[in-house]
């Protein structure tokens, strides 16, 4: 996930190694998600 927030730094992946934080979660519904993110785990916020 370290890496990943390299890449895509406004997601904070390093921070919560990614499970589903408040900020995360929020960072989804502004920038909308990613090719890793699951889509089991999106659908309930987008």
């Amino acid at each position: 996930m370290v890496e990943y927030d390299k890449v895509m730094p406004e997601y904070g992946f390093a921070g919560h190694k990614g499970y589903g934080s408040k900020e995360h979660i929020e960072a989804i519904k502004k920038y909308g998600p990613t090719p890793i993110h699951r889509k089991t785990f999106i659908k309930k916020f987008i």
